[in-house]
């Protein structure tokens, strides 16, 4: 072979491996490829593309007379920059906006920024008056999300549960925001998001609840790290009593904390010391519409006494450390009384691909009419993406990694061990199946079903 035949070839291997690096180690080919080649093209354009997008402001006066003086036009002048720095996800760039200028500027022009510079996707975000933060991000990295490297024990109550559209993690944390609203249509992946939100939460000492009245399909398989599951409406209006008399005992301990004059003043649960502070409480509710749905006036008063009781959970739990995880396809005023109360009180949102735009505004038209847009707009060939949204108005795109459920039952069998004590809801913890103990030649493989505090 020619020099220059091997020279062709060493070219073909080159190209051919940046492509596979490319498609199985993303991260890798930004920082090799992606990052020099759109910071270069950042500050070769920078002036230009600003100009384009109605970014820049004219001139001062001190440079209109220092440009006239050497016989030049003064050029309209773009916002103040910082070196374009990489990140695990794309580039940040600091920007000092002009005079006159707004974030909701840079926002409205954020996709002609996308395609000037050939990024994934442009995001702004104000850090403080005057400034703010253009993030580039250099690929979707909502294509494969793998697992998050989970977060120290010294957290509690705080997951990393979705992966944001600009490369940073969505994090649920309890105490921040205590209750939350998952809507989703079937196969849109919220049962892939509440089984990541199970596992991170069976790791910690927490004690979980869960009410679902469609037999327990869906939490049934977590029984072994749940401390109480009701799957019929009779049973979860018991169940719902015991945890109301739980949070009463604790407000009672609270309130008694501050009779003693050396004590620390407090008026919630995290203020107590941690030998006498309660274990917190996570209820979880899978499909929120069964408890709503009645056949005859017997139905009726009992669905009105659950919803009255979801709604003091959510207005006092917090402070007795009591939390709510509220799932469902739909959540709206049809479903009866006290639904849009019940809503109200469900600081975070998030919102699936469902199967109608009235879905949608439910979860998210309160919070941002974009993000009910952006809800409206999930495919249905990307399960597990969703639109993650709170009660300060900002929201985002994310995707929960792939949990297979045998996998999120086998990490809820191994946290058994882990189940705190909380005597009321003894009567309410659930049987887990065992295989026969029989010998092997047996004919009967039924398995028995024992309690798991046994």
């Amino acid at each position: 072979m020619t020099d220059v035949a091997w020279v062709l070839l060493l070219v073909l291997l080159l190209v051919v491996a940046l492509l596979v690096v490319r498609r199985r180690m993303p991260v890798v080919f930004w920082w090799l490829v992606g990052y020099p080649v759109v910071a270069l093209r950042v500050l070769l354009s920078y002036r230009a593309t600003m100009d384009a997008c109605g970014l820049t402001v004219p001139a001062s006066a001190v440079r209109v007379a220092t440009a006239r003086v050497i016989g030049r036009q003064a050029a309209p002048v773009p916002p103040r920059r910082s070196f374009p720095r990489p990140n695990a996800s794309g580039l940040v760039m600091r920007l000092r906006m002009a005079t006159g200028q707004a974030p909701e500027d840079f926002t409205a022009s954020a996709d002609r920024l996308r395609h000037a510079w050939g990024a994934h996707a442009v995001h702004v975000r104000p850090t403080k008056p005057g400034w703010l933060e253009l993030r580039l991000v250099g690929w979707d990295v909502l294509a494969d999300v793998r697992p998050a490297r989970r977060q120290a024990a010294a957290e509690p109550l705080r997951l990393p549960l979705a992966l944001r559209e600009e490369g940073d993690w969505h994090v649920r944390d309890f105490r921040t925001v205590p209750h939350e609203l998952i809507l989703g249509a079937t196969q849109s992946g919220k049962s892939v998001y509440l089984r990541n939100l199970l596992c991170g939460l069976a790791r910690q000492r927490v004690v979980l609840v869960g009410i679902d009245c469609k037999w327990g399909v869906e939490l049934a398989p977590f029984a072994p790290r749940l401390s109480a599951l009701a799957d019929h409406p009779d049973r979860a209006n018991d169940l719902l009593d015991a945890l109301l008399e739980e949070m009463e005992d604790r407000f009672r301990l609270i309130g008694l904390s501050g009779a003693d004059p050396d004590a620390v003043l407090t008026s919630d649960v995290w203020g107590l010391p941690d030998a006498v502070r309660p274990v917190p409480v996570v209820l979880v509710v899978d499909e929120v519409a069964e408890l709503f749905l009645a056949a005859n006036r017997d139905d009726e008063k009992r669905r009105d006494a659950m919803v009255t009781k979801l709604i003091r959970l959510a207005q006092l739990g917090r402070a007795a450390g009591i939390y709510l995880e509220v799932c469902g396809q739909r959540f709206g005023s049809e479903l009866g009384k006290g639904a849009t109360m019940l809503r109200a009180q469900l600081t975070g949102r998030v919102c699936h691909r469902v199967n109608d735009e009235a879905s949608a505004n439910m979860a998210l038209a309160d919070i941002s009419p974009e993000a009910a847009l952006a809800a409206t707009s999930i495919p249905a060939d990307r399960p597990g993406v969703a639109v993650v949204g709170d009660s300060s108005g900002g929201w985002s795109r994310v995707r929960s990694p792939l949990l297979s459920l045998e996998d999120a039952a086998a990490v809820c069998r191994d946290t058994s061990a882990l189940v705190p004590e909380l005597p009321r809801l003894d009567r309410f913890r659930p049987a887990v199946a065992v295989a026969s103990a029989g010998p092997s030649s047996s004919t009967d493989t039924t398995p028995t079903t024992r309690p798991v505090t046994e």
